[in-house]
């Protein structure tokens, strides 16, 4: 879309300057899911189930008490509507920080991405199959040698979703129009992003 600024990487926590290991992560979990994956018979590299496994082994992204007390007071607040329980809601939104930062993404994006997807549900699924917050699809579980985990697991579905998320913004050089697009497997269409950019400028934006 016209006008929408490129969001740039954000060094993972801890991090070396110029070292980014989850970016090799990135790139073989998007060569992956572009393909049509096991559910169509179609084999997947060894290394994606290795580094996977590593991603999923692998606390806190808020540097300062005050910043953490204030964005989480605001978003808290903001997200009362879908997660009732206040200890539910802090939680999460601690989790979606940690996530989001460690992927180098912006925690409110991701919340707006949630929203659309799940509307923060995380026992969500979807027609295709797609579960949790983030919509991930299951036969990654089985492919990184975890079957016993649950997509259900607010840690696991996030891990994986800014993963994936991270590198289709990466692979089109920061364009989040076509970023996003990439995620929701609507490239060339505009109508998901634009819901995305809706709910992100009308309940996530934080200045």
């Amino acid at each position: 879309m016209p006008g929408v600024p490129c969001i740039p990487c954000i060094p993972a926590p801890g991090a070396r300057a110029g070292v980014r290991p989850w970016c090799r992560l990135l790139a073989a979990v998007a060569l992956a899911w572009a393909a049509a994956g096991p559910a169509a018979g179609q084999p997947v590299d060894p290394e994606l189930r290795e580094l996977l496994r590593a991603a999923i082994a692998g606390t806190d992204s808020f540097t300062d008490r005050f910043e953490a007390e204030v964005w989480l007071t605001d978003m808290s607040q903001r997200l009362a509507p879908y997660v009732p329980d206040p200890a539910e809601r802090v939680a999460l939104l601690r989790r979606v920080h940690y996530e989001a930062t460690r992927a180098g993404l912006m925690p409110e994006l991701v919340l707006a991405v949630i929203h659309v997807e799940s509307r923060f549900d995380r026992y969500a699924i979807s027609r295709a199959g797609a579960q949790g917050l983030m919509q991930v699809m299951p036969f990654w579980l089985e492919e990184i040698g975890r079957p016993g985990d649950s997509l259900f697991n607010v840690r696991t579905n996030l891990r994986l979703g800014c993963t994936i998320l991270r590198y289709y913004l990466d692979r089109e050089k920061g364009n989040l129009t076509r970023a996003l697009a990439r995620y929701n497997g609507s490239a060339g269409s505009y109508r998901y992003t634009n819901r995305v950019y809706r709910v992100l400028d009308r309940h996530w934006r934080y200045e």
